[in-house]
């Protein structure tokens, strides 16, 4: 599986970097021309069927166009020979045998590239993972110290609910006492108003000198 996606990631990188130079070559010389890929094209001396074979050219192999005449097109080899070649052996894009090497040189610098940036982006990753990891353990040590502050603060409360209870209570027990402590003076009063009246006086003697 993963050679064939390798496969596929290099047929269309090929691909991308064949178009530029297509375009180029179609805006380009117009008398420029390669002999197919598919074949290996016969030559003969003249524009017909007729005339003799007189060598070949290698697949591939680029040539200038020198005439045309009916089905065969006069072209000027590597070598520099002259010879004609059916016009439909000929194609107006570079070959594949040119634009390979360029093509292999550019995929690796590519390649390269894109390994730079697996590379930088996995720094980055790793990097934002590191973060996250140590926010996350903040955010857990925070969540811990806020479920104890919460328990404090519970405990606290029951405290208070607690002193506030027993507060009330000690001030009932000193009403009772104030009530206790004034109804007793209160009775001891009137008990002495009730005695005072029935107790016998002592009459005052009077001196006299004369």
């Amino acid at each position: 599986m993963m050679q064939r996606s390798k496969k596929v990631t290099l047929g269309v990188l090929l691909g991308a970097l064949a178009l530029p130079a297509l375009a180029q070559q179609e805006g380009g010389d117009d008398a420029s021309r390669w002999v197919s890929d598919d074949l290996t094209t016969y030559v003969r001396s003249g524009p017909t069927d007729g005339y003799r074979i007189v060598g070949s050219l290698t697949a591939g192999e680029p040539v200038e166009v020198l005439d045309t005449e009916g089905d065969y097109t006069e072209v000027r080899s590597e070598s520099g020979d002259e010879v004609w070649v059916p016009s439909d052996q000929l194609q107006d894009t570079p070959s594949a045998r040119v634009q390979l090497p360029e093509l292999e040189s550019r995929v690796e610098e590519l390649s390269a590239e894109l390994s730079g940036i697996n590379d930088t982006w996995e720094g980055r990753i790793n990097a934002l993972s590191e973060t996250l990891a140590v926010r996350e353990q903040r955010i857990a040590e925070l969540e811990s110290r806020n479920q104890e502050l919460s328990s404090e603060a519970e405990q606290s409360r029951d405290t208070i609910r607690n002193l506030q209870a027993r507060l009330e209570t000690q001030e009932e027990d000193l009403l009772m006492r104030y009530f206790m402590y004034g109804g007793g003076v209160a009775g001891a009063g009137l008990l002495v108003g009730l005695i005072v009246p029935h107790l016998p006086r002592r009459r005052r003697k009077r001196d006299r000198w004369f």
